[in-house]
């Protein structure tokens, strides 16, 4: 098999974390065995980071991996893919509700495979978990 060609697989998403200029990290999710131990997943995250704040692009090519990331003020979001994934990734909202964020992400992505793609499925699981819990 020719090795541009690969196999297809649900699990797309290596890492997925949250960073801010003033703290190492808000969040990190890691879904595969890439970054098996916390001092591999720091030195990774400190490389990216440091790579990717002095660009205004928002793809980055780093280590064999496709790094998606978005910005806004002191917040970094990032997610990590292998080097044939593609760049996607949306804006802004991540600030002014990061709660929802995180249960968007819940919602699309479990261990690094991607559930859910459908936008109004997952705005309306989201909807459905936000009436659920209690006041």
């Amino acid at each position: 098999m020719n090795s541009l060609y690969m196999e297809p697989s649900l699990y797309t998403i290596k890492a997925v974390f949250i960073l801010d200029k003033d703290e190492p990290q808000l969040l990190a999710m890691y879904y595969d065995d890439t970054f098996p131990f916390m001092k591999e997943q720091m030195v990774f995250k400190k490389n990216v980071f440091n790579r990717t704040t002095r660009t205004e692009s928002e793809i980055a090519f780093f280590g064999g991996m496709t790094v998606v990331y978005k910005s806004s003020i002191d917040l970094f979001l990032y997610v990590v893919g292998s080097s044939h994934e593609n760049e996607n990734v949306e804006k802004r909202w991540l600030l002014e509700n990061m709660d929802g964020a995180f249960l968007v992400l819940g919602e699309i992505v479990d261990g690094g495979v991607i559930l859910e793609s459908d936008t109004q499925q997952v705005i309306q699981k989201v909807n459905f978990r936000a009436d659920d819990s209690p006041a």
